[in-house]
């Protein structure tokens, strides 16, 4: 008796065809709306944040305005 493996990434089944229902990328670009501001942080923080910034690829004002926006996002529906 030959046993027959099946491929686990080929699909199983009937198959049919999904309309595309993602927006282009143009509609997931979202503009933000930014305010500059002047702010004193410690240089402890700031150092904290470029580190971080460096490690996960990305800019520590951006990390620092994320920290903002979801402690507002949070305490703002109380």
């Amino acid at each position: 008796m030959k046993k027959t493996l099946t491929d686990p990434n080929k699909p199983v089944g009937r198959l049919a065809r999904v309309t595309d229902f993602l927006p282009p990328p143009e509609k997931l670009v979202t503009p933000e709306e930014n305010v500059k501001v002047t702010i004193s942080l410690s240089r402890s923080s700031i150092r904290f944040f470029k580190q971080q910034a460096v490690k996960h690829h990305t800019k520590y004002q951006k990390m620092i305005r994320t920290l903002v926006d979801t402690y507002t996002a949070h305490y703002q529906h109380h």
